[in-house]
């Protein structure tokens, strides 16, 4: 049986190893109003995700209708990352940190974007860089047994119809990405070309 509520000191083998082989994880994110809203987001697409050292995680944020999470953490950077256990051992591991921002005209776009490999595609507007603070796992005994069975192609082939062009006027037309539900700076908008790794 799996110790229980265990703290980590840096994110090593074992643990990347579990990272990895989630096909999915889950962001949190607040602002710092107790009047604002409180934000959780489901993450998937296969290698959207990576270990950039032991301390360090990073994941690819494509376009949607809102952007909460880049809003929060360009306000006060508190994130939350966890994965769960859907087969094997139960386990629940959660990284709290603090999140940067990494949007297309920064000078590191193109350096952290080929970490990331083929992962990369159309309609991503950021990368968000996670700085661990607190690394610590937990039983995950009520987490159900689910058999995962492929990643969906359809945000893909969505912002894939999208000429960079329209990628940029989708974002400026969406009321939450440029603004939080909240009335924070989320996206900057108007968005910058994309810089392809060459």
């Amino acid at each position: 049986m799996p110790v229980m509520g265990k703290l980590y000191a840096r994110i090593d083998d074992r643990l990347r190893t579990f990272i990895e082989d989630q096909p999915m994880f889950f962001v949190a994110s607040a602002p710092l109003s107790g009047e604002g809203h409180v934000n959780l987001s489901p993450k998937g697409r296969a290698g959207t995700l990576v270990v950039l050292d032991e301390h360090t995680v990073g994941y690819l944020d494509f376009g949607g209708s809102h952007a909460e999470t880049l809003a929060h953490i360009r306000e006060n950077g508190r994130i939350t990352l966890m994965w769960c256990a859907f087969t094997g051992p139960p386990k629940v591991l959660r990284i709290h940190g603090q999140g940067d921002p990494v949007f297309r005209d920064d000078p590191r776009w193109s350096t952290l974007l080929a970490r990331f490999g083929a992962a990369d595609g159309a309609g991503l507007r950021a990368i968000v860089v996670v700085r661990a603070e607190r690394i610590s796992d937990s039983c995950g005994f009520a987490v159900p047994l689910l058999d995962y069975q492929s990643d969906r192609d359809l945000h893909a082939e969505h912002l894939g119809r999208k000429s960079d062009a329209e990628f940029a006027e989708y974002c400026a037309n969406k009321p939450y990405n440029g603004t939080s539900i909240d009335g924070l700076p989320a996206l900057p908008l108007p968005l910058p070309p994309r810089n392809r790794v060459p």
